[in-house]
C-alpha cells in the first residue's frame, strides 16, 4: 500500500517511487498514453523511475499527497509492469500501461473466467432486464463480471453480480482517488472494499485539468477493461457510444466480442453489422457465449 510520507524520507526504489515516476511522466500536458507507451517501447526493460529524475519524482509525490489529503482516499496500491504481480495480458492493449492503481482484492485479476459487460449509459428498461438476466447466469457459471462503473449498463452489471453472490472488477476512467459518477460513490467503495477497483489515470495530471481535457482517459480505460477480460459483451449502444471504443479494442486485442441480438434488430444502428463483419459474434443468450468461449 502507498506510504508517501516514508517515500519522501527515503531515496530507494519502491512501488511508491515508481508511482511518483509515472505521475511525473504525465506532468507534461502533451503526454498521452501513446507517448508513454512509445517511450517504453524505445527503452524496453526499464522502470518508470529510470526515465525521470529523483527531484521530479518527489515533486510528483508531493502533488499526489495533496490530492490524497483532499479526497482522503489512502487505501490503494500499485502494480508496475515488470513485477510478477502485473498480468502479462494487459500488454495486449495498443498502448500498454506501465502502472495500475488498485483498491481491494488484487487476486480477482487472475479469475479464470472474466467477461466485460458494457453498454449505454442511458440504458432502456429492456436493456436493464437483459443485463440482469445475463449477469445472473454468468455469475452462476463462475464468471467474474468486469465493467466500468458508469451509469446505465455498467452499474446494473456490477450491482447484479454483487446481489447474486458473484465477483466484479471495476475499471474506472478517473483516478483511484475520485468518484464518477458521484452517485456511484457507495458502489465504488463497496467494490474497493470487497472486490477489485482498477485505474490507470494519473492523479496529479487529472487534478490539473478540467473535465473536458480529462475525457480522453475514458477510451483508454475501455482498452484496459477489454485486456483484463477474456471477452466483451455489448448489451446495447447507440452509433456514437463510447462503448464502441471497447469493441474496437477487443477485436484488435484478439478478444471475443459479443453483441446481443437485439442490437441488430434496431434499424437505426449501423455499428452491429460493421463489427460483425470484423469478427464480432451475434448472441441471443448465455449458451451462445459459452459455446464461443469453449
Amino acid at each position: 500500500m502507498t506510504d508517501l510520507e516514508s517515500v519522501l524520507s527515503y531515496k530507494s526504489i519502491s512501488p511508491s517511487m515508481e508511482m511518483g515516476a509515472y505521475e511525473a511522466l504525465w506532468a507534461n500536458e502533451k503526454t498521452t498514453f501513446k507517448t508513454i507507451a512509445d517511450c517504453f517501447r524505445n527503452s524496453p526493460d526499464v522502470m518508470p523511475s529510470e526515465l525521470v529524475s529523483e527531484s521530479e519524482i518527489l515533486l510528483a509525490l508531493s502533488k499526489v499527497q495533496d490530492e490524497i489529503s483532499r479526497t482522503n482516499v489512502r487505501d490503494f496500491g500499485v502494480r508496475v509492469y515488470g513485477s510478477e504481480d502485473y498480468p502479462e495480458r494487459l500488454r495486449d492493449a495498443t498502448h500498454p500501461i506501465e502502472l495500475l492503481y488498485y483498491r481491494g482484492w488484487w487476486d480477482l485479476i487472475y479469475s479464470p473466467k472474466r467477461i466485460a459487460i458494457v453498454g449505454s449509459r442511458n440504458v432502456s428498461e429492456e436493456g436493464v432486464r437483459r443485463t440482469r438476466k445475463l449477469v445472473k447466469l454468468l455469475v452462476d457459471d463462475g464468471y467474474t463480471i468486469v465493467s466500468g462503473l458508469a451509469k446505465g449498463v455498467d452499474t446494473v452489471a456490477h450491482t447484479t453480480a454483487i446481489e447474486n453472490g458473484g465477483n466484479t472488477i471495476a475499471v474506472i476512467g478517473t483516478p483511484i482517488t475520485e468518484y464518477y459518477p458521484p452517485e456511484n460513490k457507495e458502489l465504488q467503495n463497496l467494490i474497493a472494499e470487497k472486490f477489485l477497483l482498477l485505474s490507470q489515470v494519473p492523479i496529479w495530471r487529472y487534478a490539473k485539468q478540467d473535465y473536458r481535457s480529462n475525457r480522453f482517459f475514458f477510451p483508454e480505460r475501455n482498452a484496459t477493461m477489454s485486456a483484463v477480460a477474456q471477452a466483451t459483451l455489448i448489451v446495447e449502444a447507440c452509433d456514437t457510444s463510447g462503448t464502441l471504443s471497447q469493441a474496437r479494442a477487443a477485436l484488435k486485442q484478439g478478444r471475443k466480442l459479443f453483441i446481443l441480438d437485439n442490437c441488430f434488430c434496431n434499424p437505426k444502428l449501423t455499428w452491429p453489422a460493421r463489427f460483425e463483419e470484423q469478427g464480432a459474434i451475434r448472441v441471443t443468450g448465455i449458451e451462445d457465449i459459452k459455446a464461443a468461449l469453449g
